[in-house]
């Protein structure tokens, strides 16, 4: 064969090989189910961020969000990435000082009623509590913590030197009334060691979070009392960052072959949950297990370690239990509520919170564009915009972030004929795979001429 058409039919036949790929991997307006308007709100920014909504969480179809793609006037993609919400600064922890009362000997874990023998003022704070007689041994302590504008989540107990070593345990319990208790922390131990110059202290006790006017450490042993000097509560603070945005899902019981009673939702769309809180109507207290899955026929995975759910209403107030972190972000459909005793009266109502992620892209292109997304078949390469954004970052300040683009009414593009991966052709994709087949067959007949053609004398 000649050299020189041994080198066409390569080339022609390289190329044709590489269509098909390239045509896999083009991804067009036509290919998503719907598009959103940007509105830039400034025109010679260059770089813009565009903050996810719901309308656009539900229409993704991708966990990993890459079936959503930026266009220009053109309709051509645009160089755009996915940047997670900023997190919240750790806030540094707050504390203060609680009023306390040592109990009596009597007052120990067995014994309820503390109202009786306490003076209690008209705002709920307490002003004294009675000790009938002198005795050594230690009867609990009692916290008043009516003033708390917020959750504790911890107690800090500072003791008089010269006590160690001990070991002491407690029960700790939260009332209202100093009458009923709730139990939220089964064993708590405040620690004194000392062994060869080293010195080992505890004298944190964490809580479940509760907020309850009152709460009393318990000795789980007899043993003299400490000699306190003072008791501070850790409390919980507000996380500084995005807010919270909630999906509120209602509930669909099942039973499973072991007679296990579950509640089950599903979530309507690819948000990024990270928070979970459980509502039953009325007065509720109840622990609770979390699972989630993306498909209906995959095993359950734990979303969440069990928690106590709970919500009090009385004199017109309602104190309700904190929302609970998940290990993890997740994007599944499915959701699980397992209650710790069997079913419930009513069927708890499941609520999701999530913090809204950005889509930066590049305005490179003509104006304006366009945000697409929902599509069984397009997917986005993410562009390397985050070291774009460090380094823009560096030269202008750490605060500095791309301008805002915010989302307009959506316009359908394909419509729900976007979702699914098997779809009638329109007649362009038709016209290239008909060029490429009679590509194909033209470059077969001039190889099979070559071959038939005797070489030059």
């Amino acid at each position: 064969m000649n050299p020189n058409a041994s080198r066409i039919v390569q080339g022609l036949m390289l190329s044709l090989v590489s269509l098909p790929a390239a045509l896999a991997l083009a991804g067009t307006r036509d290919d998503y189910a719907r598009e959103w308007p940007l509105a830039t709100s400034e025109p010679e920014a260059g770089a813009y961020r565009v903050v996810l909504d719901e309308a656009i969480y539900r229409q993704v179809q991708s966990p990993d969000l890459r079936d959503m793609e930026v266009f220009d006037a053109r309709g051509r993609a645009v160089p755009a990435a996915m940047f997670e919400p900023v997190r919240p600064e750790a806030a540094p922890a707050r504390r203060e000082a609680l009023p306390w009362f040592p109990l009596p000997a009597t007052s120990g874990a067995a014994s309820s009623d503390i109202a009786a023998i306490s003076e209690i003022a008209t705002d709920g704070s307490l002003r004294r509590v009675e000790l009938r007689g002198a005795d050594a041994r230690d009867g609990g302590i009692l916290i008043d913590a009516s003033r708390l504008a917020a959750v504790p989540v911890a107690l800090r107990v500072h003791w008089s030197a010269g006590q160690a070593p001990f070991d002491r345990a407690y029960r700790v319990l939260a009332s209202d009334n100093l009458r009923d208790w709730q139990t939220v922390q089964d064993e708590a131990h405040l620690v004194e060691l000392e062994n060869q110059g080293q010195r080992v202290v505890r004298d944190r006790i964490e809580l479940a979070p509760v907020k309850a006017r009152y709460l009393r450490l318990a000795p789980l042993v007899a043993h003299p009392a400490l000699r306190l000097e003072r008791i501070e509560a850790e409390l919980a603070q507000a996380e500084r960052g995005p807010a919270w945005t909630w999906q509120e899902l209602p509930a669909t019981r099942s039973e499973d072959p072991e007679g296990v009673v579950h509640y089950e939702f599903t979530l309507p769309g690819r948000f990024p949950i990270e928070r979970a809180d459980v509502r039953l109507p009325g007065n509720s207290t109840r622990s609770w297990t979390l699972a989630s899955r993306d498909d209906a026929t995959a095993p359950w995975r734990r979303a969440a370690p069990p928690w106590v759910a709970y919500q009090l209403q009385s004199g017109g107030r309602t104190d309700a239990s904190p929302p609970q972190a998940l290990d993890g972000m997740r994007r599944d459909r499915y959701w699980r509520l397992t209650a710790a005793r069997g079913a419930t009266g009513e069927a708890p109502r499941l609520r999701l919170g999530y913090r809204a992620e950005t889509l930066v892209f590049v305005a490179q292109g003509d104006a304006p564009f366009t945000l697409a997304a929902g599509s069984a078949r397009a997917r986005r390469d993410d562009a390397p915009l985050a070291e774009l954004v460090a380094a823009l970052r560096q030269q202008r300040g750490r605060a500095w972030q791309p301008a805002l683009a915010t989302v307009g009414p959506a316009r359908i593009l394909a419509g729900d004929a976007a979702l699914s991966p098997a779809q009638q052709r329109d007649w362009k994709t038709w016209l290239l795979w008909g060029l490429l087949v009679a590509g194909a067959l033209l470059v077969a007949g001039f190889a099979f001429s070559l071959l038939r053609k005797p070489p030059p004398a």
